[in-house]
């Protein structure tokens, strides 16, 4: 690598230098062509398939559409977009799009966007587009509740989780049922996971409960309840501020008990476990003595839920034609890889750490002058290993491919009918 770009600190102006390279070394061309073609097992689904390129200086390319890996591979190793976005698959090229007004979108993945500023009324850890090991809790409850409800609820199998390489997630659901929901259907699935309200920073989460619960709410229930007073309590002390308390007591629909709890309240300590106690200590007295209303009855719950429960842009969810950031693309301000991410090991997964490109790039340098002997050119090792192998990325790469696997199996069949009818032909 350049003397130049060789340094542990990322450096932004370097970024088209670091692409140049990573796009030609370690970007997963390949298996980026074999997830987007799903084993070409529908006519036009990688052809048809936009794409759209963000550039330097915030130069926008929309409607961009390849025939083969190969041309994929030429235009993103010679275009070195600073942000690579997928859309929808069309009827048309998307690049023929000017001589074809007629064109509309005909499938897509049913994606999901979890992004931490939604959290940033009950995270106290970190605000905007800061994140830490604490507040990234938030994303591995929300992967958790939305990744099972997905599979349970829906069926579906093929869902890819991606980490946006700054403060949030991406869900990718791409089985071929969730490809060709329509907007209605999209809708429907986004609405049944939304259940916490959230109006931005200086607003307050809202959740009701009734008596009789859908079992997703049970079970969400039974993913977040746990995990409350470590990570809102412990963690965040969300109510260990003035702000804190008065956000508690904005959720208790009863004036009267906002009240009497607001006058515990100046009698406690100012700490959350104590706030919290004394919060549920009230409600469990008024529920013994029968005195507890019914609009009440679930008021702990609907707190636990409110300040926990995923908090999603359902807008990205619900339309077809929306483009989202692609996998491994290369965060512009942070340096790190968007890198897949196991949902099941969604706790273990370390934000911190995730691979910036500049560091990935010395990785392999370092890698190629360790194991080069006297009797080969550094050009003959290098050829024998695969460069993601020889880089922190290799884990999030092997995680691509197993699902890429995966997903490749359930198309065959189908990839096998399109073929022959084309030989058909």
């Amino acid at each position: 690598m350049p003397e130049a770009l060789n340094g542990e600190e990322y450096d932004a102006t370097q970024l088209p230098d670091y692409l140049r390279l990573y796009y030609k070394r370690l970007f997963p061309h390949k298996q980026f062509y074999r997830w987007l073609s799903y084993n070409l097992s529908e006519d036009g689904i990688f052809t048809h398939r936009e794409f759209s390129f963000t550039m330097q200086d915030d130069i926008y390319i929309r409607y961009l559409s390849f025939e083969n890996q190969s041309e994929m591979e030429k235009e993103i190793c010679a275009k070195i977009p600073h942000k690579i976005d997928i859309g929808a698959v069309f009827n048309i090229r998307p690049k023929n799009h000017r001589s074809n007004p007629n064109i509309k979108p005909m499938q897509r993945e049913l994606v999901f966007d979890i992004d931490l500023t939604d959290y940033d009324n009950v995270r106290t850890c970190c605000n905007e587009a800061n994140i830490c090991n604490k507040c990234w809790k938030f994303m591995a409850v929300a992967c958790k509740v939305i990744d099972i409800a997905l599979r349970d609820d829906f069926g579906f199998e093929h869902i890819l989780w991606v980490f946006s390489g700054r403060r949030g997630v991406h869900c990718w659901v791409c089985d071929k049922t969730a490809r060709h929901l329509d907007t209605k259907g999209r809708g429907a699935i986004a609405d049944y996971l939304q259940l916490s309200m959230s109006g931005g920073e200086n607003s307050v989460s809202k959740v009701t409960l009734f008596d009789k619960q859908h079992h997703s709410i049970r079970r969400a229930r039974s993913i977040i309840e746990p995990l409350f007073n470590e990570i809102i309590i412990d963690d965040q002390n969300a109510f260990g501020s003035a702000t804190g308390t008065e956000r508690l007591l904005k959720m208790v629909p009863d004036e009267n008990c906002r009240k009497e709890l607001q006058n515990l309240f100046s009698t406690t300590i100012a700490d959350s476990k104590s706030i919290w106690s004394t919060f549920v200590g009230y409600f469990e007295s008024m529920r013994v003595k029968s005195q507890l209303k019914p609009k009440l009855r679930h008021i702990i719950e609907e707190v636990q839920l409110a300040m926990l429960y995923p908090r999603l842009d359902i807008n990205v969810s619900k339309g077809t034609n929306h483009l989202l950031k692609a996998p491994f693309c290369v965060h512009p301000k942070t340096g790190k890889i968007c890198v897949p991410f196991n949902p099941n090991l969604a706790t273990k997964f370390d934000p911190t750490t995730v691979p910036k490109v500049n560091l990935l790039l010395n990785e392999i340098d370092t890698f190629d002058q360790k194991n080069t002997d006297a009797t080969e050119t550094p050009e003959d090792k290098a050829s024998r290993v695969k460069d993601f192998k020889k880089t922190s990325m290799f884990k999030s790469t092997v995680i691509f491919e197993e699902f890429i696997r995966k997903l490749e199996q359930s198309t065959k069949a189908q990839a096998i009918t399109v073929s022959d009818k084309r030989m058909e032909f």
